[in-house]
C-alpha cells in the first residue's frame, strides 16, 4: 500500500524525468512568491481613489496603516482581488492567523525583522567604519534568529492554508541551504570573537594606551565597595542617556582604533563582514515580512471591534449568484470612530434576493441612509480583500468594479453647474459599468426639482436594470422604489414615540411616503382616530 503523503508538505509536482540509466531527477527546490497574491505577476489594478473616499474606505485604510508606515500598506489595501481562487487563498491565511500560536509565531518574526531593519538604518547614519560594520553584524544576527524561529514555531503550529504551508516548505529548505548556514556561521563566529575581547585602558594625563588584558586587578569593584558606605539618593541625578546611534567622540574613536590594532585579525574580519554579506536577506523573506503585516493589521482591527461586541465573518463569495445576504452588518469606518468615542454601533441587514438588484433607500434625513449605502459598498470591497467582513454572516457577489456618486463641493473653476456635474459623472459610471459591477448613488440629483429628479432617477435606474448591475440608490423620491421586481424598498427608521429620534435602523418595507408622516401624526395627536374623537361625530 502506498504511504500517505505528509500533511505538512505541499506536492511540488507529479512529473518525473529520468536520464538514460539514471535514477529519478532531484526534486525541484521549493519556491515561494507571495502570501497575498496567487500570482504576483498578475497585479490587479488599484481601486479608484474617489470610490475609496466616497465609501470612507480611505479612513479604514488609514486606520489599518497607522503605526505600520514602514510597511507601506496603503498600496496593498487599495488593490481588491480579481477572482475567487485569490480570495479563497487569502481567507485561508486569515483563518490560520486567527490561531494564537500561528499569529504569535508571525508576530515574533516580524519583531525580529523590525530589529534587523533598525540595525541597518543605523548603518546608514553612522560615520565610523567599525561601528557601521558592527551594526551590520547585528542586523545579520537578528535575521539569522528570526527566520529559523519562524520555521520552528510554524512547524509546531501546523498551518492549514496553502500560503503558510508553502512558505514553511520554502523556509525549511532555505534555512538548510549552504548560503544561509554560511551566513549564520560567519556572523556567530565573528560575534563570539568580539564578545571575547578584553583589554586594559591606561590613562596618563592626555595619553591613552590600550593593551591586552592579562589578569590585572579590577579596581571597579574596590571603588564601588569604598563608596557604598556613603548615603545614596541625597544628590541630584546627573546621569544622561545617549542614543544607540550616536557617533563616537574623539576619545572613544582613539580607544577603538587602538583596540582594533591590538586585535587586528578580528577587526579585519569585522571590517570586511558587510562586503562578504551585503544583501543577506532573502527577497522572498523580505516580501513576506511586509505582506504579512496586511493580515496582522486587519486582524488587529477585527479584534478591537469584536471586543466591543461587533461580529465579523468570512463571506461566501460567488461570481454567479447575485443574491446578497449579510446579517448584523455595519459601517467599518464609523464603527472604528464610534469605538474611540465609546458609542454604540447600530447594525443592519443587507438582502437582495431572486431578481432583486437595486435597493432604493429612503426615509428621514440623518437617519442612516448614507451610512447604509457606504456599508453596502464597503462589504463588497472588503470581500475582495479576502478578509472577514463586518457582519455575523455574509453571502456576497464578486464584483468587477464598484462605482460611487456622492455629493461633492461644487467647483467654481468650472463653468457647468452642480446638476451638470452629476449628470456627467453618472454618465461615466453607466458607460463603464457591466453586469458584474456595483453602483452606489447617494442623493443623486438632489439639486434638481422633484419632477426632474424623478425623471432622471427613473432613467438612471432603467439603465442600471438593463445592465443587471447591483445598485444602492439613496433618494427622497419614494416612487423610485416601485419600478419593477429588480427594485426593493429600504427605509430608515425613527423611534415610534418620537419622530425626532433616529434609530439608524434601515429595514425592508414599502416606501409609501406615509410611515414618517404617521409617526409625526402620532406624536402631535393628529391621527385620524384622535382627530375624529376630538371633533366629535
Amino acid at each position: 500500500m502506498d504511504a500517505e503523503p505528509r500533511a505538512d508538505v505541499l506536492p511540488l509536482g507529479t512529473g518525473r524525468a529520468f536520464a538514460d540509466g539514471a535514477g529519478p531527477a532531484a526534486p525541484a527546490a521549493p519556491t515561494f512568491a507571495s502570501i497575498l497574491f496567487l500570482d504576483p505577476a498578475r497585479s490587479p489594478p488599484p481601486a479608484d481613489p474617489r470610490v475609496l473616499t466616497d465609501l470612507n474606505l480611505d479612513q479604514v485604510i488609514s486606520a489599518l496603516s497607522k503605526g505600520r508606515e514602514e510597511y507601506d500598506l496603503v498600496p496593498l489595501l487599495s488593490v481588491p482581488l480579481p477572482d475567487l481562487d485569490s480570495i479563497a487563498y487569502r481567507q485561508a491565511v486569515f483563518r490560520d492567523l486567527e490561531s494564537e500560536p500561528i499569529r504569535a509565531a508571525v508576530e515574533s518574526f516580524a519583531s525580529g525583522m523590525a530589529s534587523m531593519r533598525h540595525a541597518l538604518g543605523l548603518v546608514q547614519k553612522l560615520r565610523n567604519e567599525f561601528q557601521r560594520a558592527r551594526w551590520h553584524l547585528e542586523a545579520v544576527q537578528e535575521y539569522g534568529r528570526a527566520v529559523p524561529q519562524l520555521v520552528q514555531a510554524l512547524g509546531a503550529a501546523a498551518p492549514r492554508s496553502d500560503g503558510l504551508r508553502s512558505l514553511l516548505l520554502y523556509l525549511r529548505a532555505y534555512v538548510d541551504s549552504g548560503p544561509f548556514r554560511s551566513l549564520v556561521t560567519d556572523a556567530g563566529r565573528l560575534r563570539s570573537e568580539l564578545d571575547g575581547i578584553t583589554y586594559c585602558v591606561l590613562v596618563e594625563g592626555r595619553r591613552v594606551t590600550v593593551s591586552r588584558y592579562s589578569g590585572e586587578a579590577d579596581y571597579g569593584s574596590e571603588i564601588e565597595a569604598t563608596f557604598r558606605r556613603f548615603p545614596q539618593g541625597t544628590t541630584p541625578n546627573r546621569q544622561f542617556r545617549r542614543t544607540a546611534w550616536d557617533d563616537m567622540d574623539p576619545v572613544e574613536e582613539e580607544i577603538q582604533e587602538q583596540v582594533a590594532r591590538v586585535f587586528s585579525p578580528t577587526f579585519a574580519s569585522l571590517r570586511t563582514f558587510p562586503a562578504r554579506h551585503p544583501d543577506f536577506a532573502d527577497p522572498a523573506v523580505v516580501r513576506f515580512d511586509r505582506e504579512v503585516e496586511f493580515y496582522l493589521a486587519y486582524l488587529e482591527m477585527v479584534r478591537r471591534l469584536r471586543a466591543g461586541g461587533l461580529e465579523f465573518s468570512y463571506p461566501e463569495v460567488s461570481d454567479r449568484s447575485k443574491q446578497l445576504d449579510v446579517r448584523q452588518a455595519f459601517d467599518l469606518a464609523l464603527a472604528e470612530k464610534l469605538r474611540n468615542q465609546r458609542a454604540r454601533v447600530v447594525v443592519n441587514d443587507v438582502m437582495l434576493d431572486g431578481p432583486e438588484r437595486i435597493a432604493v433607500v429612503s426615509g428621514p434625513n440623518n437617519g442612516g441612509k448614507t451610512t447604509f449605502a457606504r456599508m453596502f459598498g464597503q462589504l463588497l470591497y472588503l470581500a475582495r480583500l479576502g478578509g472577514p467582513v463586518p457582519g455575523s454572516s455574509a453571502r456576497l457577489f464578486l464584483t468587477d468594479r464598484i462605482f460611487t456618486h456622492f455629493e461633492r463641493v461644487e467647483r467654481t473653476t468650472e463653468m457647468r453647474g452642480k446638476l451638470m456635474d452629476e449628470l456627467v459623472r453618472v454618465r461615466e459610471i453607466l458607460r463603464d459599468a457591466t453586469d458584474r459591477s456595483a453602483i452606489v448613488l447617494n442623493e443623486t440629483f438632489a439639486s434638481a426639482t422633484v419632477h426632474d429628479a424623478l425623471f432622471l432617477g427613473r432613467r438612471v435606474l432603467e439603465e442600471v436594470r438593463s445592465r443587471d448591475a447591483l445598485c444602492v440608490y439613496v433618494t427622497f423620491l419614494d416612487e423610485l422604489s416601485t419600478l419593477g421586481p429588480e427594485t426593493v424598498s429600504v427605509v430608515s427608521q425613527v423611534a415610534p414615540d418620537d419622530p425626532e429620534v433616529r434609530t439608524f435602523r434601515v429595514v425592508r418595507q414599502p416606501a409609501d411616503g406615509r410611515a414618517y408622516a404617521t409617526t409625526l401624526a402620532r406624536k402631535y395627536g393628529l391621527t385620524y382616530d384622535r382627530v375624529r374623537s376630538r371633533v366629535g361625530p
